[in-house]
């Protein structure tokens, strides 16, 4: 996974070896203050339910720098969708010994066509999100666009720029 937003670029790498944690590393460099950090991440599927016709999750995501403790994160992260409608949140706390934020969102999202099974699947989306870095809240669309492994997102606001997520799994 790579993510990129105004705060931070990551580059994420993790195994699952059952659908209930996954392992792995992160490179993170905070933007801020240019400092880069390695975490050894863990997150922790608490709780999922599937229906006929939707599916919950509920994660808890973690990660320490193993050459520096006093760089951490923890966070919480959910999602609910039916094949039509989506809604997410999250909550992510980053603690460095220069700098410590948060990062909070919501999202909301719409697919305008129900794609078959190997199809492209494409998701219109609101997001809201706050990092305690920049004091505000910013919402902007967003374009959620999958096909069999790959996933990209991608949403733009003049206050936060350029919000970025892609993910190919193996």
């Amino acid at each position: 996974m790579a993510f990129s937003d105004q705060a931070k670029n990551s580059f994420y790498y993790h195994y699952s070896p059952t659908y209930k944690f996954s392992v792995g590393v992160e490179a993170v460099e905070i933007r801020q203050n240019g400092d880069e950090h390695s975490y050894l991440r863990l997150t922790y599927l608490l709780d999922r339910k599937n229906t006929q016709k939707s599916q919950r999750n509920l994660y808890l995501q973690s990660g320490v720098d193993p050459v520096d403790l006093d760089h951490y994160f923890y966070g919480v992260l959910g999602d609910w969708e039916t094949r039509r409608l989506f809604s997410g949140f999250g909550y992510k706390r980053i603690v460095d010994n220069k700098i410590d934020f948060e990062e909070n969102f919501v999202q909301f999202g719409i697919a305008p066509y129900l794609g078959d099974y190997g199809d492209l699947h494409t998701w219109i989306m609101v997001k809201s999100k706050k990092n305690t870095l920049f004091r505000s809240w910013s919402t902007y669309p967003v374009l959620r666009l999958f096909k069999g492994n790959g996933f990209a997102e991608f949403g733009y606001s003049d206050q936060s720029q350029w919000d970025i997520h892609l993910m190919y799994r193996f």
